[in-house]
């Protein structure tokens, strides 16, 4: 398998540390509301890439953390007058129904920055004493010209940093050595939640929370790290200087990032009103289209939000159920009960699709082209499963389906939704008036839910219904 690491800027493959085992640290959200649509694009992406790695066999030890201390979680605890514990716990909550909507996996752990604060405590005195931190006034800072080899995964160089970068003078930066220095702990404000330090009563800084996650749930030196490509920098290069420094090895041999998410070809953004969490689009979307979505472009490749492409993915997503439920039918009433003379040479070819599914995933995760192998596979479905057929052709190639599906977290099965006392009781109707052979009466019925989204078809096992 071949995987594009950042670090390099080339397509390198990939060898585990461990034979048959993958360490994997996602930077996960932080928990101060409802998660975007932005947020669920490494979620679903990085848990594919999981999936797949499960498929060819891999022991996955997979870890995403939610961030539950930061600025925005206090602001948040301020405005609705409770703790700052309070918000982040709900959040969270909220975070694994999104999740669990979206099909992504719970990780192997979920640590949360506020459990783990001791283990960043020694992490940071660890690089006081070894020169890479120092303490003014109850801040601690990390020497970031002391790392020789900052900017490595950014691409970026210091002295450039220093001339163009003003984001990264922040406040302090008087008592600071120098102005590319970046706070490892920071005495706490009033009413804000703090933990009690050598330096100060206060909290770790943002970046030293995933180093120390990342080692203590996966070790000193992992396989991939992966996140959106916002975080490359600072977030990602101040990880890597960090634990290098601390560890005295390398952090993780490779760097995997997702590109933007944009909405109507604009960057999401509150201030420009094309804001989304994944809530609602869960309102008008089964959330499987969005996963279908998120997986129809590569993961390195920017990727347009709009209602029309919503609407296609809906379609291509509804032509995957359509077949997989065709190929249940028949397996149930298909002519025959063995394989027919011609369908094992059918479940030959069948192999093909497979075959190209695999080779796109092994080429850096390309999800758009696995995609392509599935619809090719329910052309052929579609075309050589019949009624004369046998039931186990229908049943092979539902289960190939079924399981190319899976590994992209794409479910074959629709959801058993509930109509409403009403419509149930308009298709009774419906059945009533054309068992007394009053067609027009039932003609005006099935145009009256057709009217609500409700599309009937007449089978030989009854009447089925679908939204519109």
């Amino acid at each position: 398998m071949k995987l594009y690491n950042t670090l390099t800027r080339k397509k390198e493959e990939f060898v585990p540390l461990q034979e048959g085992k993958v360490s994997m640290y996602v930077c996960g959200p932080t928990v101060y509301n409802l998660i975007h649509i932005g947020n669920a694009r490494p979620m679903i992406v990085f848990d594919t890439a999981r999936r797949y790695m499960e498929y060819k066999g891999y022991q996955v030890n997979y870890v995403s953390n939610f961030t539950d201390v930061d600025d925005k979680i206090i602001a948040k605890s301020i405005e609705e007058g409770i703790p700052a514990d309070q918000v982040s716990a709900r959040y969270i909550e909220e975070c694994k129904k999104d999740m669990e909507a979206m099909n992504v996996r719970p990780a192997t752990v979920h640590p949360q920055a506020t459990q783990e604060i001791q283990g960043m405590i020694d992490m940071i005195r660890t690089l006081e004493e070894k020169g890479y931190a120092y303490n003014v006034n109850g801040t601690v800072y990390f020497r970031t010209r002391k790392f020789q080899e900052y900017g490595k995964l950014s691409h970026k160089n210091l002295d450039d940093l220093r001339s163009g970068n003003r984001a990264l003078q922040v406040t302090g930066e008087d008592q600071k050595e120098d102005p590319l220095d970046f706070v490892l702990w920071k005495p706490k404000k009033e009413g804000e939640p703090f933990w009690h330090a050598p330096w100060s009563d206060g909290r770790p800084g943002w970046h030293i929370e995933c180093s120390e996650m990342a080692k203590k749930y996966l070790g000193e030196e992992i396989d991939i790290h992966a996140g959106g490509e916002d975080l490359i920098f600072p977030h990602h290069e101040n990880e890597i200087a960090q634990s290098e420094c601390c560890n005295g090895k390398p952090f993780a041999r490779y760097w995997l990032h997702n590109a933007f998410l944009n909405i109507d070809n604009r960057k999401m953004s509150k201030s420009l009103g094309n804001f989304f969490t994944v809530r609602e689009i869960g309102e008008k979307y089964d959330l499987q289209v969005l996963r279908f979505f998120m997986l129809s472009a590569h993961y390195r490749s920017p990727l347009n939000f709009s209602a029309e492409i919503m609407e296609s993915s809906r379609n291509a997503l509804e032509r995957i159920l359509t077949a997989a439920e065709r190929l249940k039918e028949l397996e149930q009433s298909a002519a025959g009960e063995k394989l027919l003379e011609g369908e094992q040479e059918k479940l030959q070819e069948m192999k093909a699709f497979r075959e190209k599914f695999e080779e796109a995933m092994e080429d850096d995760l390309n999800t758009a082209d696995a995609i392509s192998a599935v619809f090719e596979l329910v052309k052929f479905a579609n075309t050589e499963a019949v009624p004369e057929g046998s039931r186990e052709f229908a049943a092979a190639l539902g289960k190939e389906l079924s399981e190319l599906c899976g590994i992209l977290g794409l479910k074959t099965e629709r959801k058993t939704e509930v109509l409403d006392q009403e419509i149930e009781e308009m298709i009774r109707q419906r059945q009533e008036a054309r068992k007394a052979k009053d067609f027009a009466r039932a003609d005006a019925i099935r145009n009256e839910l057709l009217e609500k989204g409700i599309i009937l078809e007449d089978t030989r096992e009854g009447v089925k219904w679908k939204r519109a």
